[in-house]
Parts: structure tokens; sequence; C-alpha cells
């Protein structure tokens, strides 16, 4: 099998599947105790038609969406996560390149393998930082003045991650950062030595935003384990307040999904929230992000830019999803797959498929701009 064969989400999910080592694929497509959240994630479409108009004449269509003052040239971009080069030797760049072809936005992590300032300075399509609130105020403050510095466009907190989620698939296979050669491990490198050769024959794996704060001289740990040591669970609005007020830009948080929390962030001065359940990967059992999406838009829709993200996977995701009220969507697993497969060209060929069935897919539904989606497009069972 090879980049050419694919031609949707579960042909890079199956492709990356043959190229990465067991317990790094596994940390991509796992998510939280029996993943019921996550696999519900993207079953909730399920229960949602799209209605078609028909003879309307959609031979020009434009897909651009506008977010947190950035013009996206599509309405999904590359939701930014974490220690991307474990995944791939070309890592962020090969994200950041591919989003910048595209015209789509696209961020690094706080727990990133490339250097936020670098990354700016090569690629200038829309750029977000994923935060993460540490227990060291310090390090907060270096990565706030850090992201300032490099002129990123939006600052994105992630809010539900104040203790790790229950990754069994990791605890079983021993996952850790940075990736540890166990005997297990051994064995992976054995059967997948050209992953096992790119990654040690390229960059040394790092974790520059955090290098000149956190000593990860007492060995590997997992990514649980991490948010459970390392992230601030006493983090509160007020904190985030203080943080809105330096900030002084767009500022959105990633991970609300009550309305009443949604509410909260329009108060405080958030320019967006994201509604996610992070992928399944952290409170299991909770409400798909797309089920809880109408009752968020509803409550502050005209207030502030609603985004959505977990269990995209189709073009018709994120006309659904759209339709509802979401200004865009984001997707992880749908470039990660594509990433850990063939790097920025596999990158580039997942977001270019996404484009073809959205732009397929807007022709169908008899719309020529995202403006025209709306509720009335939609029936649910």
């Amino acid at each position: 099998m090879r980049l050419k064969d694919c031609h949707g989400f579960s042909d890079f999910r199956e492709l990356a599947k043959r190229r990465l080592p067991s317990p790094i694929f596994n940390y991509i497509d796992g998510a939280a105790d029996d993943e019921t959240t996550y696999e519900r994630n993207t079953k909730s479409f399920e229960k949602c038609d799209l209605v078609p108009n028909v003879l309307r004449g959609t031979e020009d269509i434009d897909m651009s969406v506008n977010i947190m003052g950035q013009k996206l040239e599509m309405p999904i971009y590359c939701s930014p996560t974490a220690i991307q080069r474990v995944f791939h030797h070309e890592g962020e760049n090969a994200v950041a390149a591919a989003a910048d072809k595209y015209g789509t936005l696209f961020g690094v992590s706080s727990l990133g393998t490339a250097s936020l300032a670098e990354i700016r300075e090569q690629y200038k399509g829309p750029q977000c930082y994923q935060f993460y609130f540490h227990k060291d105020r310090e390090l907060n403050q270096s990565m706030l003045e850090s992201a300032k510095n490099a002129n990123v466009d939006v600052m994105m907190l992630t809010v539900d991650t104040i203790t790790g989620g229950n990754r069994e698939r990791d605890l079983r296979t021993g996952f850790s950062i940075p990736f540890q050669l166990t005997l297990g491990g051994i064995f992976q490198f054995a059967i997948k030595p050209m992953w096992a050769i790119n990654y040690l024959t390229h960059k040394k794996f790092a974790l520059p935003q955090l290098d000149d704060f956190v000593d990860m001289s007492d060995g590997p740990i997992s990514i649980g384990r991490y948010f459970t040591e390392m992230l601030d669970p006493k983090m509160n609005w007020d904190d985030v307040a203080k943080m809105v007020d330096y900030w002084d830009g767009e500022f959105c948080l990633k991970g609300i999904m009550s309305a009443e929390d949604a509410k909260k962030a329009v108060e405080i001065g958030c320019t967006g929230i994201v509604v996610s359940n992070h992928g399944g990967r952290q409170l299991d059992g909770s409400r798909s992000s797309f089920d809880q999406l109408s009752e968020i838009v509803d409550a502050v829709g005209d207030e502030i830019d609603v985004i959505m993200d977990s269990g995209i996977q189709r073009g018709s995701h994120v006309l659904k999803a759209l339709s509802l009220g979401a200004k865009a969507v984001g997707g992880g697993r749908f470039y990660l797959y594509a990433l850990a497969a063939a790097g920025q060209l596999g990158v580039e060929r997942a977001l270019e498929l996404m484009k073809q069935e959205i732009e397929r897919d807007m022709r169908l539904m008899g719309v020529s701009s995202i403006s025209e989606l709306s509720r009335n497009n939609l029936r649910f069972r």
C-alpha cells in the first residue's frame, strides 16, 4: 500500500498502521477508558442527514471562512497536536508547510517538537499556539511571551487537560515521551525498520517550548502522567481572564462542552471557543462534540466564534457542523495518520482530498458558499 492508494480517512489510517511501530500508532489511534466517546464522536454524524437543493448553479465554489480574525481558504484546519516528530521525522514542519499551501490554520503545541519561533518565521499562513497551563507559572509566562514575540495569530488555551485521561492503550504498549526503546520497542524497530532509521538519523527529539523548564532526566513518562504531574489542576477562570488581558488579541478556549462555560468565555473576552472533547482522549462518557454543538451555538453563536472538533473524517461531516452553526472545524487524526504515512506529502494529500470532498458535497447540496449553509439543510433521525 502506498500514498497514491489513500483515498480517505480509513486508507490513511491503514497506511499509518503499516508504517508505525505499534506503540506510536496506538497513541494516535487510541482514546480514554473504553473509548466510548471516541467512537461516538464520528457515529454522532450518522444521526444527521443532509437535505440538498438542486438547480442552484454551483459552478463557482467559495469554501473560505473567517474565524478569529483569520481568513481560511477551507473550513477545516489542522488542530495543534503534541510530539509530531515521533510520528514522522518531518514533524510540525510538514504540517505547517501543507497547511500553508492550502491556506488554512495550523498550530504548534506546548508539547510540540519544533520551535514555535522557527515555525512562525518560516511559514506565514494563519497560526495558533496550543497552550497547556503548567504548575510552573514562570514557564506559563515564558510561553506567553514567546508566542507574543513570534506574532502568533491566535492563542488557543486547552482547558480540558487539568489531569490526564486514562489512555489504557498507552499503558499496555508502554508509550512514553521521549519514545523509549523497551524490549517490545526493539521488536517494533525490527519490523518497522524505515521508521526507526528515519527517527534515529534525523533531528533529535526535543520539546523546544519546555526544554528550559521541564527536566526529563528522570526518564520517559506517559502523556497521561505528564498532564497529571506537570499541568495545574488549580487553573480557574480568574487565571484565564488574566491570560486574555495579557494576550490582548485573538484568544480561544479549546475543550468547551457546556453552554455555561461558553457564556463565561464570552464574559472574560475570548474571541473563539472550540467545542471539543479532546478526540475522546480525556473524559470517556462525555457527550460527542457534534451532539453538543447546537446547544452552544444557540447560547453564544452571535457573540463569539464557535468552532468544533472531534470525530471529523469526511467533507460531509464538515458541512453538517457548519450547517449547525460552527464557523469552522478542526481535525487531528485526519492529518496525523497522513503525516505518519508520508510526511508533508501525506498531509497535503489529506488536505487535497478533504478539499475535494467539501467542494463536491457543496455542489451536491446546491450551495456556492459556506454562508448559504443553515439548519434548513439538516434533518435529525
